[in-house]
């Protein structure tokens, strides 16, 4: 296993992030359904059967005495009429009825009492149902206040429900220099391959793409960058090998480990000290800036006996006589020199014309190295080889100056964001992985690493904490790959929405299919047929520039919409983005996958298994997504945490200025960069190849003895971005 590599020397900012793709999460839950207002209940009041009941109790009650009464007063009538036919004396009469006035007195009081009581009773009965209603409509008042509370919090929530963010970006940890992707088809490398360049573009980032599939991943990027207005840089192996510079103004022993590392990714690894060895007199004798082609030359040279002028010969015809001379003395003291020289002119003849015919060209902040289709794998392998083995130099490229006795000189600290891509690294040797790797590392440049098949250098890394685990579609039940996922992922889930496959991953992938790829691909034509730049100005009057400082987060939507595949499959997909659960009690409709091979085989193509520290996570390359209105560049950790995410889309301003800081500006792309001096300025040079030519400034802020808390820092730098909307 390799020695882990420190990520201490990679700082990257919140504006500086690497967006691998989106992933699908509903952190705030559905609100349910609104409540519901309290109602009145019916009124209560005294009915009119109760008082009739009421009534016809006392009448049955009090009958007897009405009996009674009624029959004291006939009699007292009687008594009346007795007297005045005079049966009875006026003394009898009037005793009489005195006696029945005094019995039916008491009898007419109960009445009257009973009455009362009656009047009383439904009284109280009313007052009663008056303090009910009224502690009623109290509680219904107090119900209806916090019915109003609940709907107004209810609304809150279901706003904030309706417009949180669906899609959250997934970037590459801040502590993490290098990202492993294992599997995955052309049209998910396609999609990843732009969702990086989009990260690039938007902070005017440097980005460079070394393609040995053979199949043109990166036609969607170039359109991009060409709507951007900027112009990428390509070379097609080895068709252009004579445009291109890289690896030609390099130092004697970085060149000599190059060409010895493409020798022995044709031949035997055990013979590439010796190479090296060889190549490395060869250069001493012959000036390290001298070509490839004068290279073989000399390897001629070694071949010929010294009688032998060669007049004929192309290759020595380049050398004179006395480097020949120089070159036998030096070089031919092996015995079996011969056959070395041999075999290395052989495998270093295909790269005769590198840097032959290119230009003084300025930098550019897009560069694709790619290889032919029809060139094979054996080719491609060897020209992959030259390319990320002259990259390796290049991020080891060391600050011009005297070196510090006794010590090594200080490797150069780029301020800006710088991305190498390398799609097809399984057809690399493992030397190389691990050399680039290390040098990107040291250099403080982020290497992403994309491995069709999963080859022992593509398991190891899956494993390696320094790096960033990616797992996509594998091409076979690959059981080694499951069980790296599974040891990595902790061997199971916590959280199964992590995993969940959402509908728009699955038809995305299927709409755009391998037209992302097509041979005819490779044209300057849009959708229409016509040409995208046909003068060196946009639609819009822009012009097409090699770098740019910076593009807008709202342009660069508009262009990733109407100008790519992805875009526009994923605005006629757009209504599939709907929330797949409206309820808690609601299922969700996204498919769950799995961590087994059967599983990592079925994964759709845009879809990407991201090993993270908190286990995997599903996510979707697709950069198509980045235009859906419920997409977000902030991380759902930053949606977690607020103070996390600051900085996305706008400047990030320090709270506190110490006595000493130091600053790294980043160039705006119209002339701010500077060029070192000579050969270096072409766009192959150390400093152009990887836009590692600016370095950061020190600057002294402004300190006070006496702080004031009151005191408003003093505004630095460039202005800040245009803030983005869906943040």
């Amino acid at each position: 296993m390799p020695k882990a590599r420190s990520s201490a020397n990679v700082t990257r900012g919140e504006a500086g992030r690497t967006y691998l793709g989106w992933r699908h999460r509903i952190l705030l839950p559905p609100p349910g359904p609104a409540p519901r207002r309290p109602a009145p209940s019916d009124a209560q009041t005294v009915s009119e059967e109760w008082i009739a009941g009421q009534r016809d109790s006392e009448a049955q009650t009090n009958r007897p005495l009405y009996f009674a009464l009624a029959g004291l007063v006939l009699l007292a009538f009687l008594c009346l009429a007795l007297w005045l036919m005079r049966v009875l004396p006026g003394s009898l009469a009037l005793a009489g009825v005195f006696a029945c006035a005094a019995i039916a007195a008491p009898v007419a009081f109960a009445l009257m009492q009973s009455r009362q009581v009656i009047a009383e009773r439904l009284e109280r009965a009313e007052e009663r149902l008056s303090a009910e209603r009224a502690e009623r409509e109290r509680i219904l008042r107090e119900q209806q206040r916090e019915h109003a509370t609940r709907y107004t919090e209810w609304q809150a929530a279901s706003r904030a429900y309706e417009a949180q963010p669906r899609w959250y970006g997934m970037t590459v940890p801040a502590g993490t220099s290098a990202v492993v992707v294992v599997g995955g088809a052309d049209t998910g490398w396609s999609a990843l391959l732009t969702t990086v360049g989009v990260s690039r573009l938007r902070e005017g980032g440097d980005l460079t793409v070394v393609d040995l599939t053979g199949r043109g991943v990166a036609h969607e990027l170039v359109r991009l960058a060409r709507r951007c207005a900027v112009e990428p840089r390509r070379w097609v192996l080895p068709a252009d090998l004579p445009r291109m510079t890289l690896g030609t103004n390099l130092d004697a022993g970085q060149r000599a480990r190059v060409l010895s590392a493409v020798a022995a990714a044709t031949g035997r690894a055990e013979d590439v000290d010796a190479d090296e060895t060889l190549l490395l007199r060869l250069l001493e004798v012959l000036g390290q800036d001298v070509d490839i082609a004068r290279l073989i030359g000399g390897l001629r040279a070694l071949l010929t006996p010294a009688d032998d002028e060669a007049q004929d010969d192309p290759a020595l015809a380049l050398l004179t006589s006395g480097e020949r001379t120089r070159v036998r003395e030096r070089c031919a003291d092996d015995p079996e020199i011969r056959e070395r020289a041999w075999v290395l002119e052989q495998r270093l003849s295909p790269f005769e014309a590198v840097g032959t015919r290119a230009d003084d060209a300025a930098y550019a902040q897009v560069k694709i190295i790619s290889t032919d289709r029809a060139s094979g794998v054996p080719a491609a392998r060897v020209y992959g080889t030259y390319a990320v083995a002259a990259l390796s130099e290049l991020l080891e490229t060391r600050e011009p100056g005297p070196a510090i006795p006794g010590g090594r000189a200080p490797r150069v600290r780029p301020d800006r964001i710088r991305t190498v891509v390398v799609c097809g690294a399984d057809i690399l040797p493992e030397e190389e992985v691990e050399q680039v790797l290390t040098a990107a590392e040291d250099g403080g440049v982020e290497v992403i690493l994309m491995f069709r098949e999963a080859v022992p250098a593509a398991l190891r890394h899956l494993s390696d904490p320094a790096c960033l685990p990616v797992v996509m579609r594998q091409p076979d039940r690959d059981a080694r790959v499951a069980r790296v996922v599974a040891e990595v992922g902790g061997g199971s889930v916590d959280d199964r929405r992590d995993l969940e496959i959402h509908p728009l991953t699955e038809v995305i992938g299927a709409a755009v299919g391998d037209s992302v790829t097509e041979p005819d691909c490779d044209d300057e034509s849009g959708p229409d047929g016509e040409l995208l730049f046909p003068s060196p100005h946009t639609e819009s009057g822009a012009l097409i520039r090699n770098a740019a400082a910076a593009i807008s987060p709202l342009d660069l939507v508009r262009h990733v919409r109407s100008d790519t595949a992805w875009g526009r499959a994923t605005a006629q997909a757009a209504a599939i983005d709907t929330p797949m659960a409206t309820t808690k009690e609601e299922e969700t409709t996204a498919r769950i996958g799995g961590l087994d091979a059967e599983s990592l085989r079925e994964l759709p193509p845009t879809a990407a298994l991201v090993l993270t520290s908190g286990g995997p996570v599903l996510t979707d390359t697709n950069p198509g997504i980045l235009t859906l209105s419920t997409a977000t560049l902030a991380t759902a950790e930053d949606h977690r945490n607020p103070g996390a995410g600051r900085g996305v889309g706008q400047a990030r301003i320090p709270e506190e200025p110490g006595p000493k800081t130091e600053v790294t500006r980043r160039p705006s792309g119209r002339g701010s960069r500077t060029e070192p001096p000579g050969d270096s300025a072409r766009i192959d040079g150390p400093e152009d190849a990887l836009g590692t030519g600016d370095t950061p400034e020190t600057i002294e802020p402004m300190t006070d003895d006496r702080p004031d808390p009151t005191r408003v820092p003093p505004n630095l730098g460039p202005p800040p971005e245009r803030l983005d909307w869906r943040v």
